[in-house]
């Protein structure tokens, strides 16, 4: 997490002369900036992108990210193969099922819905596998690297 924190952190200052935010000499140097509906519309589709690249990149040809390095896994298809941009692509959409569902029970019935958002993680207790949801839709599995 913390490599796609500095990722992200950085991304984020690359994008700021496309958001026209004011200077601190137009708002006042102690006033909290809050972005425009319009850029923070931007800022998330261009996050999520970047998130997406990211993955795909270190989830396909056998390649992996610094934590799955760490820990010594990787990810395959469930017959066993490295992933291909576009199981990697299918994999990553899938992820994104915990979050969406989160956010849409926060926005029906307040805090607690966010909580819905652990499903993805919470399936994998009782799959037969032990896979998460999103790898059980797109057909992947983490396994140890040996």
């Amino acid at each position: 997490m913390l490599l796609i924190a500095a990722v992200m952190l950085i991304a984020g200052f690359a994008a700021l002369p496309l958001l026209g935010a004011p200077t601190s000499a137009e708002r006042g140097a102690s006033a909290l900036q809050i972005l425009p509906t319009a850029s923070r519309a931007f800022l998330l589709v261009y996050y999520v992108a970047l998130l997406g690249a990211y993955s795909v990149f270190f989830w396909t040809r056998g390649r992996r990210t610094l934590g799955m390095k760490t820990w010594r896994l990787r990810l395959e298809t469930c017959d066993g193969r490295p992933l291909d941009a576009r199981d990697a692509v299918k994999r990553y959409v899938f992820a994104w099922i915990g979050p969406a569902l989160g956010l849409a029970a926060y926005a029906s019935v307040g805090r607690w819905g966010l909580l819905a958002g652990f499903v993805n993680y919470a399936w994998a207790w009782i799959d037969r596998d032990k896979l998460f949801l999103h790898d059980r839709f797109a057909g992947t599995s983490i396994v140890r690297a040996g």
